[in-house]
């Protein structure tokens, strides 16, 4: 463990706000955009007011709801008492007034992710995360979710989803008048800009991409408020390695080890690894060690009452995972 870099974490804290920003602005002007093309200065005002109303009304999707699709079960106290020490200290550490509750999933894949609002809030963990992490690796991952709580990172990506689905809609509507007006087109009654129509076309895919350039910026935000939690970054790069040697399966590793996840990186949720553990290793400075939450164990043992695990996890909507 380390004292951190401050000028690091403030250079990191203020281009992950501006990136944020950023994009979510262009995920805006994208929607505008499309209002502009339907009716002009009108069509923007009136996206806006849309988009206001849509988010105003939206209902939250009840934690409890993507909890039940996991079959996932609250934990209690004395079942994890390491943990929910863990979790109650880094609760008052990120200045949470009531700490997230702690739920424990049947799945052999590796995986932790958080839902609710920050005074609604539930952690998830899978049951292979807890066999093969150590406590130290644990903490790193827990603080990485109760980073996710602290930031509201749901809601910012709640709202991120909002204007993706407008855009979707908008170019959807769009598309269909224009097959309408394909008749009058041809017949040289109407007349539309290529301009329009690629930007009719290509704006979902565009907000799609900054949609997951947002969650990816968020996670590398997440990253670096577990790290200030826990005064301790190499406990959740150790976790990160760990966590992308059980994922990449046995046979890739023996077969194809140097062709580890090759999906292109604008298509995924998730920095790659191997850059998220790059900048949190540049956070350290090598002074006396920060106090970090943990207990006197550094495995857990008390899980092994649950059954064995084969069930694949399920897709859910609004979590976070690490």
């Amino acid at each position: 463990m380390f004292y951190l870099q401050q000028e690091k974490i403030v250079n990191h804290t203020i281009n992950n706000m501006l990136h944020t920003a950023l994009i979510l602005s262009g995920m805006a002007l994208v929607t505008a955009l499309l209002g502009y093309l339907f009716a002009g200065v009108e069509g923007i005002i009136w996206a806006i007011v849309f988009g206001g109303i849509m988010l105003w009304l939206s209902p939250g999707i009840s934690p409890q709801f993507i909890l039940r699709m996991h079959k996932a079960r609250l934990l209690q106290i004395h079942q994890a008492p390491e943990l929910y020490n863990i979790i109650q200290e880094l609760a008052r550490r990120a200045g949470l007034g009531k700490a997230p509750n702690l739920y424990y999933i049947p799945s052999n894949i590796m995986n932790a992710f958080a839902i609710g609002q920050r005074n609604n809030a539930a952690i998830a963990v899978t049951d292979a995360l807890i066999k093969r992490l150590n406590m130290r690796e644990l903490t790193g991952v827990l603080a990485h979710e109760m980073s996710h709580i602290r930031n509201n990172d749901i809601r910012v990506m709640g709202i991120a989803n909002m204007i993706g689905r407008m855009t979707g809609m908008l170019s959807m509507l769009g598309q269909i008048l224009l097959i309408f007006n394909l008749p009058l087109m041809l017949l040289g009654q109407s007349t539309i800009s290529w301009l329009a129509i690629l930007t009719l076309i290509a704006a979902p895919t565009l907000s799609n991409l900054l949609q997951l350039a947002l969650s990816r910026t968020r996670e590398f935000n997440a990253d670096l408020g577990a790290a200030t939690l826990t005064g301790d970054p190499e406990g959740l790069a150790a976790a990160l390695k760990k966590l992308e040697y059980y994922q990449t399966g046995f046979f890739r590793r023996f077969f194809f080890p140097a062709r580890r996840m090759p999906s292109s990186a604008l298509l995924r949720t998730h920095p790659p690894t191997k850059e998220r553990v790059e900048r949190l290793l540049s956070l350290r400075s090598k002074h006396t060690p920060l106090e970090r939450p943990s207990s006197p164990r550094e495995d857990l043992t008390m899980f092994h009452s649950f059954p064995g695990i084969r069930r694949q996890p399920r897709w859910y909507m609004l979590g976070f995972s690490t």
